[in-house]
């Protein structure tokens, strides 16, 4: 897989300088506060900066307004002038160019169906999808606990909602203060112990004795399970065009420079 293309900061600026549609925040004399702006602070696609704390919003604006007033000053000071300033200019122009050219390279390729279905069919057994459980767990220290657990559930009318609160109140395992819950698993991403046990339960039922691992003592509700399938090729084909876009991508740049090395007097000391 070829590495996820990340712009640079100066590369970042440069496209959120052109962007037409930036939402704004406020102005340092002037020049916009804009969203643009903020996700050079954050630092992280992934955090929403409306979703942050009004405190931590206000933190980011006002780390903001620090950067434009002590950008404007190093301005004004004549640093551009500065033949450390000029190197530097030279610099991120060659990387700005690769960073651009690279993106648009990536944007020309284009994955037809026919590329799609044959990768499915040469790769099948990679959209097979094992067996597939929802379940929850109780953790504890001792067999004793779990067994004393398991006869408050035997006892209870609403099985489900009694293990949820046990869950809550008993189990030391992270999941305790979400009911337990595990979500979808397969029998790989557990302990083998834990995973037999899962696999010999019916929807809807649980362990009758505790189930030993290295982490304590566990009670295992199952929720729900999904029998072992393969994605189909409309499920995967936007998967599989992710895969072959990113392969052709590398092949293609790599046959450039290979093609450019040949002709090109290259000194390795």
């Amino acid at each position: 897989m070829i590495k996820k293309i990340t712009l640079s900061l100066a590369t970042v600026l440069l496209i959120g300088a052109t962007s037409l549609s930036a939402a704004t925040y406020g102005s340092v004399d002037g020049e916009q506060i804009t969203d643009q702006d903020i996700a050079t602070i954050i630092r992280d696609p992934r955090v929403k900066f409306n979703t942050l704390p009004a405190n931590q919003q206000k933190q980011v604006i006002q780390q903001l307004v620090e950067k434009k007033l002590l950008t404007k000053k190093a301005l004004q000071s004549g640093i551009k002038s500065t033949k450390a300033y000029k190197d530097a200019i030279k610099k991120l122009e060659k990387e700005i160019a690769l960073e651009i050219w690279m993106q648009e390279q990536f944007k020309k390729i284009k994955i037809s169906d026919a590329q799609v279905k044959k990768f499915y069919n040469d790769n099948k057994s990679k959209f097979k999808q094992p067996e597939q459980f929802k379940a929850r767990h109780i953790l504890v220290k001792t067999s004793s606990e779990a067994k004393n657990i398991i006869k408050t559930l035997d006892k209870a009318g609403n099985k489900l909602a009694k293990f949820i609160e046990l869950a809550k109140t008993k189990s030391t395992g992270p999941s305790g203060p979400n009911g337990g819950d595990l979500g979808w698993f397969d029998e790989k991403r557990m302990v083998p112990e834990f995973a037999n046990a899962t696999k010999s339960l019916k929807k809807g039922t649980y362990t009758k004795a505790p189930v030993k691992t290295q982490f304590g003592y566990h009670v295992i509700y199952l929720e729900d399970k999904k029998p072992a399938s393969t994605v189909s090729l409309k499920q995967a084909t936007p998967k599989i065009k992710q895969i072959l876009t990113q392969e052709t991508f590398r092949k293609n740049v790599k046959n450039v420079a290979d093609s450019m090395r040949k002709k090109s007097k290259i000194v390795i000391k």
